[in-house]
C-alpha cells in the first residue's frame, strides 16, 4: 500500500488514495516528514539492528544513557555554569539529537516505530516553541521526556 500511496499524491499536495482513513494518511504524512528528515539507509538490506542482538542493544543503551546524560546537563550537574552555555543547550536538544534517532535505528515494532516518528518531530516543535515562553534549559528537557513517556504509553496503552 505505501508504494501506492506514495505515487498518490495530487498537483496540490494532497493525498489522493481511495479508502484512506485520516489516521492512516495523518499516520503516512509522519512517517514521511521523519523518513526525509532523518532518512534510513539507503540500501534494501534488513536492518541488523535485530531484537536479541549486540548491536540492537548498544542502540537501546545509547538512546536511554543519552537521555539522562542530556538531563544532567540541561539541569546543569555536569559542568556547572552560570550563563547559558554549549553543554546545556546540547542536554536541552539530547532526545532529539541522540535518543530518537538510536531508538529509531533498531528494528523496532510498528506501534514503537510510529511513536518514534511523531516523537522526531513533536520533540523538534517543543523544542523551538517552548523556549519563546519560558527561557529554561531544565524545562525544555523536562517536556521532551514527558512527551516521550506520554507518546509510548499512548501507542502501547
Amino acid at each position: 500500500m505505501l508504494a501506492r500511496v506514495k505515487r498518490a499524491w495530487n498537483k496540490d499536495g494532497y493525498c489522493d488514495v481511495p479508502g484512506l482513513t485520516p489516521r492512516s494518511h495523518r499516520t503516512f504524512v509522519v512517517q514521511k516528514t521523519a523518513a526525509t528528515f532523518d532518512p534510513r539507509a539507503s540500501t534494501a538490506t534488513k536492518n541488523p539492528a535485530l531484537p536479541g542482538t549486540a548491536l540492537y542493544t548498544v542502540f537501546d543503551v545509547q538512546g536511554y544513557v543519552s537521555m539522562l546524560l542530556g538531563g544532567a546537563l540541561s539541569f546543569n550537574l555536569i559542568f556547572p555554569s552560570n550563563e547559558p552555555d554549549l553543554w546545556r543547550l546540547m542536554g536541552m536538544w539530547s532526545i532529539w539529537m541522540f535518543t530518537i534517532r538510536s531508538l529509531r535505528a533498531r528494528d523496532c515494532s510498528k506501534n514503537e516505530k510510529e511513536a518514534l516518528n511523531y516523537l522526531f518531530l513533536l520533540i523538534l516543535l517543543l523544542n523551538v516553541i517552548i523556549p519563546f515562553f519560558w527561557k529554561s534549559f531544565a524545562v525544555v528537557w523536562s517536556a521532551d521526556t514527558i512527551a516521550f513517556f506520554g507518546m509510548y504509553a499512548w501507542k502501547f496503552g
